[in-house]
Formats: structure tokens, sequence, C-alpha cells
């Protein structure tokens, strides 16, 4: 009887263990093998000792200097996303008739992509594109419109495609917060921008944190707006711009997998800078979920 009453705990955790094989088999296989793999490639260079291929990323004018280039790009695009996704979100956080239909609208630039953001920007906005013809004929600017193949073209279509994104995640983190609390702190005399300082914006800073990341993330690994909207061999020259020139150019898998480690740690470094600052707006086990 005791072996009995014994194995069924036993049962359980089999069965609870059983999914997770896979899942963990999944990870390595698809996260952890590539990542080793690269990593112990780039410190294989083709010439020189281990660290011949950093060495020769942060002493090369025309390849450190594209961590710059990319921060250029990434974090403003990821402060106008999170920026403008916040205030918009918060408005639509009640169900209304109008919620569907603008997440529904919302979904078509993700599903495009980024290249088909970036024919549709050539079409629009480039030299000969309708708002040029359009400008034109009304007389409102005599001069170019320069918004495609520069700074201003990729920072566009990477607005365009990761706004999307960030408003969607942001809407989904504060419709679970439950409204009981606004009413609540309503009935106590807090206005509307103290219920969003000292209710909204606390419950939210673990799901602003993680949308900032991985809008971040998104617009670091810029590569197709860079190449068919900005300036390649200038000033939208990013870093992952060089890490596709040292592999398929240049045929050197060592230096480039060198490029994509050291693209890899700026992110992590900017993703635990923001991970860590999450503790500076709310401290506490209080859950403020609907439910």
């Amino acid at each position: 009887m005791a072996d009995r009453v014994a194995a069924v705990p036993r049962a359980l955790l089999d069965r609870t263990m059983a999914p997770m094989v896979p899942a963990t088999l999944f990870m390595v296989l698809l996260f952890i093998y590539p990542f080793l793999y690269g990593l112990l490639l780039s410190f294989t260079p083709q010439h020189g000792d281990w660290l011949a291929n950093y060495r020769k990323f942060f002493t090369a004018d025309n390849l450190w200097p594209t961590i710059w280039t990319t921060m250029r790009l990434a974090l403003p695009v990821t402060l106008i996303n999170v920026g403008l996704a916040l205030p918009i979100a918060f408005k639509m956080r009640s169900k209304t008739r109008y919620q569907r239909f603008v997440t529904t609208v919302l979904v078509i630039p993700v599903s495009l992509g980024t290249v088909m953001i970036a024919e549709g920007m050539l079409t629009y906005f480039g030299p000969k594109g309708w708002l040029a013809q359009i400008v034109g004929v009304l007389h409102l600017y005599d001069g170019r419109i320069h918004l495609t193949h520069n700074y201003w073209g990729v920072m566009i279509s990477l607005v365009i495609s990761g706004f999307p994104f960030a408003f969607l995640l942001i809407l989904s983190y504060i419709t679970g917060i439950d409204p009981a609390l606004a009413r609540a702190a309503a009935t106590l005399g807090a206005g509307r921008s103290a219920q969003f300082r000292h209710i909204y914006l606390p419950l939210l800073a673990p799901g602003l944190a993680m949308c900032f990341c991985l809008a971040f993330v998104q617009s670091f690994t810029v590569f197709p707006s860079a190449v068919l909207l900005g300036a390649p061999a200038g000033p939208t020259r990013v870093i992952s711009i060089a890490a596709y020139e040292a592999a398929f150019e240049q045929y050197d898998y060592s230096l480039a997998s060198a490029i994509a480690m050291v693209m890899g740690f700026v992110q992590l470094l900017v993703i635990t800078v923001v991970l860590a600052s999450r503790s500076l707006f709310y401290r506490g086990p209080a859950v403020g979920g609907k439910g």
C-alpha cells in the first residue's frame, strides 16, 4: 500500500517533467548551441592570436564606429515607439467598438515586414515618389525631399514597423490592470494624472521595461531598412552590415562571429540597465491584474 502511495507523486512528477524535455532540447538546439558555436568561432581567427578578431574590430576605423551608428538609430526609435504607444494604449485601455479595428489595422505593418515597408516608402517618400510630386504640384516646397537613402529614411521605417509591436504589447499589459484600483483612488480624490502616476505607471513598469528591451533588440538588429532606405557605406552603416560584409564579402566567418558577439554584448548591456531600473518605480508583492 505504501509503495502505491509513493508511486502516485512519482507518476505525477514524470508526467509533469515529460513536456519539459522536448522544450529543453529545443532551447539547446535553437539557441544555446548556435551561441556557443559562434562564440568559439570568434576566438579562432584566420590570422593572429585568439583575440585578433576583437582587436581588429576595436581598432579598425570602419568597424567600431558601427556601434555608435546603430545606437543612434536604435535608442531614439525605441523611445519614440514606446513613448507614442504608452499614451495611446492608456487611452484605449477600456474596450470600445474601435479597439478591435485599430488593433487589426496596426497588425498590417507587422505582417508586411521591413522589406515591404521599405519598398512602400521608396514609392511614397522617394525623390520621385507621390509625396514629392504632390508637394511640387501644390508648390509647397521647391527643393528636393530627402526622406530616403539617409538616416531619416531608416528611422521612419523602424518606427512604422516597430510601433505596432510596442503598442500591442503595452495594450496587453495595461488592459490586465484591474480598473477597480483606479476607481478606488478616484474615491480618495486622485485625478487622472495622479492615477496614472501612482497606480498605472508603477504596475506597468515591468511590462514597459520588457517592451523597451524587445523593441530595442528589434531596432538594434536593423539590416534591410539600413540597406534599402539608408546609406550603407555612410551614415547608416550599422553593425549588422559590418557583420554581413565580413561573412559574405570577405568570407571571414570568424570575424563576423566576433562582430555578432559584440553586437549581442551591447544589447545585453542595455537590457541589463533597463531591467535593473525597474525597481525605481515599484517594489512590493501586490499584483494589479484582473480577476
